[in-house]
């Protein structure tokens, strides 16, 4: 029952007639698209953090939710689990749309894109303390868990539980951040309209939101051009 209900879902959500979605699923859901997101989250930090075991302690929390998220889905849960993906599913044939030569030959639970993108998510948006960073930051893992249902890479409850792992890691790794800083560094809370309270500047955070902006703007043109 939860399998046919599962296919349902993915069956309203996979796929289009539109050529100019299909090249932007492709490109929004390709880690090389958001590289300068992540250098730009980077900048974030290093701008905003005095020294250098400040910068080391966000910058291994946040190659931890990487690793705890998408790792441990990758190597454990996958390959113990192995569900077929719904484009390689030979049952699925003619029913899962799919685009191109996308393909992938691990297995479809739980997914790694919407694990990785909402540890991270969870984290920085627990660590700026910003009301539009965190819905520009919820957007951005949406987006990415969106493609992955869209190009047929997953199903709607492997996405679903990728969020939920990803969210818990996030939060993990955040509490286990704050408990070394605490004890490292006292806690300032910064009162300004030019800082959050967690004394992240306003203009940094906007850096991130513009190329986050201009990101999106190249996976739309890009899509158009090809």
């Amino acid at each position: 029952m939860t399998g046919n209900i599962d296919l349902a879902i993915l069956q309203m959500v996979n796929g289009s007639e539109s050529s100019f979605l299909d090249g932007l699923m492709v490109t929004l859901t390709s880690g090389f698209t958001w590289i300068p997101l992540y250098i730009a989250l980077l900048y974030l930090v290093i701008s905003n953090n005095d020294n250098m075991t400040k910068i080391m302690l966000i910058i291994l929390c946040g190659i931890g939710c990487v690793m705890f998220s998408g790792g441990i889905c990758d190597f454990i849960i996958k390959p113990m689990i192995g569900r077929t993906r719904p484009i390689n599913d030979d049952m699925l044939d003619g029913i899962i749309y799919t685009v191109g030569d996308m393909s992938n030959k691990d297995f479809s639970f739980f997914s790694s894109h919407a694990a990785n993108t909402t540890s991270l998510t969870m984290f920085f948006s627990l660590l700026v303390r910003n009301w539009k960073f965190t819905v520009a930051m919820t957007a951005w893992a949406l987006i990415n868990c969106y493609t992955r249902l869209y190009l047929g890479m997953h199903y709607p409850f492997d996405v679903l539980v990728g969020i939920a792992w990803g969210a818990l890691v996030g939060l993990l790794l955040y509490l286990v951040y704050l408990k070394v800083y605490d004890r490292m560094f006292p806690d300032v809370e910064f009162i300004s309209s030019q800082y959050t309270s967690k004394g992240y500047t306003i203009i940094t955070i906007d850096i991130v939101l513009l190329t986050m902006s201009l990101l999106f703007l190249y996976a739309i043109l890009r899509s158009f051009i090809s």
